[in-house]
């Protein structure tokens, strides 16, 4: 009797490349994609933190190297894909978020975050599709998103705009590149405990607006975002593009 095979999750032979990869969501996916077999490349503005976590990752017997660089480059970042790629893994983890109510929105504020979450989210996904196309291979390309892409929140006016725009690029895209074998998603998390989210979790009011919403009575952390980017990224996922995996712990579930 023959019973069916699990899909493989590892990575083994795959090329990652991962955005924002010095701290949070971004270094946490780093090493599970690490991990998992995948030899990464480690793109962020701190060279000298990437260094330290390429170093530790290799002492670890794992394949990686550093880029540092701005992603809001777009001439930097096209020039790094062309000589460093094609990358079968793309797993943007850069972002940014200033919030505030709409009515005192500053052009200032809306320009850098629609700067990094939008615009240069989009031509680092297109830039590696087109090393991907170019060489005939297929891929998964992974932008981590928000709940706040699904749903709305106070003072996030800009920020869920941000998001809401990443889904809908992703599903275009899926769209498009579908036929050559190129998946593209997104990664949904709720508020992940990290440094840039601490000062949020340490006003009481805001602490207690985001335990009382995420059903499952806890805030993340980042090792609750590692097992979604291997799935994605992986074979385990072959049948699955222009979706989000939501990781919210059910604050979308009302």
């Amino acid at each position: 009797m023959d019973l069916p095979k699990t899909p493989s999750f590892r990575l083994d032979g795959q090329r990652a490349l991962i955005a924002g990869a010095s701290s949070g969501i971004g270094l946490g996916c780093a090493t599970a994609l690490a991990e998992a077999g995948a030899e990464v490349t480690l793109i962020a503005r701190r060279a000298d933190r990437l260094d330290a976590i390429t170093e530790e990752m290799r002492s670890r017997g794992w394949a990686a190297q550093s880029l540092p660089m701005d992603i809001t480059d777009m001439a930097v970042v096209e020039q790094a894909v062309a000589e460093n790629g094609p990358f079968d893994i793309l797993l943007n983890a850069a972002g940014l978020a200033r919030h505030s109510p709409a009515v005192d929105t500053e052009l200032a504020d809306y320009d850098a975050v629609m700067d990094i979450n939008v615009r240069a989210a989009y031509f680092l996904t297109r830039t590696v599709a087109k090393g991907l196309i170019a060489a005939g291979r297929p891929g998964s390309l992974i932008n981590i998103s928000s709940q706040m892409g699904h749903v709305g929140g106070p003072d996030r006016a800009v920020y869920c705009a941000t998001k809401h725009a990443v889904e809908g690029m992703t599903k275009s895209m899926a769209l498009e590149w579908g036929p050559k074998g190129i998946r593209v998603n997104t990664i949904c998390p709720t508020f992940i405990l990290t440094e840039l989210t601490q000062p949020t979790f340490d006003d009481p009011a805001k602490r207690a607006w985001i335990e009382d919403k995420i059903k499952l009575g806890r805030v993340g952390a980042v090792a609750d975002i590692m097992g979604a980017a291997v799935y994605l990224a992986s074979e385990a996922s072959s049948l699955v593009t222009g979706t989000s995996i939501l990781v919210d712990g059910g604050w979308t579930a009302d």
